[in-house]
């Protein structure tokens, strides 16, 4: 079919994707506005409270990034599925996920309460040590909430429903605040517990938006086809595995991509106060902006599997190159703010003149990454939804780690170029993946046995 057949159909798929990826976007970011109230409330309780809710938090996310990318093979799964019409499988598939996550979560949960070894190991401060590791104990009792809630949000969204992630991120973030104020502060006759106050803050809120969606999906209309709910099924060890080996390599990629930044922060740490202060500001901002993008991948990933479900290999390519030349007009929208407003934002987070100086111009690579960044992630969106995540994951390693964290250290360390250098090897790590991503996907859509074979549609 001629390019010109399907323009007509470029303003609907650009609409279609936009109604997904909106309520995604504001489920994006008051994930990210939870993490964000934590510090400042912590803050507000001293220096060895932040330090605890800082370490404890990053330990908390390296495990929790793991679990949500693995659950992200119920939206691509469910969302093939749906396209095809075959909306009792889905169902099925969605009540074997559930096994999957209360397996891992248990792994999960005893890792959380064993982090004391973690922190031992990196050599934290041992008043600091012992504070969030009681954060960990707290937040620990959440983990089964976490990996349930994640699956019934991505089988939501698989089905083209997303509003629920917006609804229990919002409803998440109002409970939360109040929630960190009692057990943080001690109020309402409670004691005051500070650091771990916010971790059982956090398992609360983790188990109501779990009893939120799950009702949500029981109540609701929309959702009865699927019959997720109308029956018990045991543990399927054939479907169980077929979704382990489906979202594992998506869980190591999104664990590879986030300890890149992590790792990066780690080294720029040993430079100082300023630069660690300087780096902060310019990763938070742009972990802020990066919300926009993630939330379009989401739906880029149940479009994609809609139309593969459908056989309709036009429509998943169209479905990835619209998605993909969003997240890249956003990119440039947001690169172009930074360089013209760097001080601006800069002073939202720090008054003080060194770290303005060196955050403004760290920045400057912060808008330079915009166009690699929001292609990477809308490209894994969309090889997501072809339901292809093994090549992805190698291709993870390569631009992340042998080139972005390599190249970053040699020009941090050996050439001396501060923390500039590491923003260097990140803008080389995310460009690499960009055009490995991207380029891959236009060339299995090429051909509709290519994609057949990825998503491994039976032949016939």
């Amino acid at each position: 079919m001629s390019a010109s057949a399907h323009a007509p159909n470029l303003p609907a798929e650009i609409r279609r994707t936009l109604l997904l990826a909106g309520p995604l976007i504001v489920g994006q970011v008051t994930s990210y506005g939870m993490s964000f109230v934590d510090t400042v409330m912590a803050g507000r309780l001293g220096a060895l409270d932040l330090a605890a809710v800082a370490v404890g938090s990053s330990v908390w996310s390296a495990g929790m990034v793991f679990v949500v990318g693995l659950m992200m093979a119920v939206s691509a799964a469910v969302s093939q599925l749906e396209g095809a019409g075959r909306r009792r499988q889905a169902g099925e598939l969605t009540r074997q996920a559930l096994w999957l996550a209360l397996m891992v979560s248990a792994v999960l949960f005893v890792l959380m309460r064993r982090g004391e070894w973690v922190m031992s190991l990196i050599g934290v401060e041992p008043a600091v040590a012992d504070l969030a590791n009681r954060y960990l104990l707290a937040i620990s009792w959440g983990v089964p909430a976490l990996a349930g809630m994640f699956v019934l949000r991505f089988f939501s969204e698989g089905i083209g429903y997303t509003r629920p992630t917006m609804y229990i991120g919002v409803v998440g973030i109002l409970i939360n605040v109040p929630l960190n104020y009692v057990l943080m502060f001690g109020k309402l006759g409670f004691p005051q517990l500070g650091a771990e106050g916010c971790g059982w803050a956090t398992a609360i809120v983790l188990w109501l938006q779990l009893g939120m969606i799950a009702s949500w999906i029981l109540w609701r209309p929309r959702y009865r086809p699927f019959q997720v709910f109308s029956r018990f099924d045991g543990p399927d060890r054939r479907e169980i595995l077929a979704l382990a080996r489906l979202g594992l390599p998506i869980g190591l990629m999104v664990f590879l991509e986030v300890s890149l930044f992590v790792a990066a922060a780690l080294a720029i740490g040993t430079l100082g106060t300023i630069p660690v202060a300087a780096h902060q500001v310019a990763i938070n901002y742009s972990g802020l902006i990066f919300m926009v993008p993630l939330g379009l991948s989401g739906a880029i990933t149940v479009r994609v599997g809609n139309a593969v479900g459908r056989k309709d290999r036009a429509g998943a390519r169209r479905a990835g190159v619209v998605g993909m030349m969003m997240a890249l007009a956003f990119g440039a929208l947001s690169s172009l703010v930074i360089v013209l407003f760097p001080e601006t934002i800069v002073r939202l987070y720090t008054s003080d003149p060194a770290v303005i100086a060196l955050a403004a111009s760290l920045l400057f690579f912060a808008a330079v990454f915009q166009l690699a960044d929001c292609l990477q992630v809308s490209a894994a969106g969309a090889l997501r939804g072809l339901k292809d995540t093994r090549v992805p994951m190698l291709y993870s390693i390569l631009a992340y780690w042998l080139v972005g964290m390599s190249l970053g250290w040699w020009l941090t360390f050996r050439l001396d170029w501060g923390p500039a250098g590491m923003w260097c090897g990140i803008i080389a790590g995310l460009t690499v993946a960009a055009f490995l991503l991207g380029g891959r996907f236009m060339r299995i859509t090429a051909s509709w046995n290519e994609i057949r074979e990825v998503a491994r549609e039976p032949r016939g």
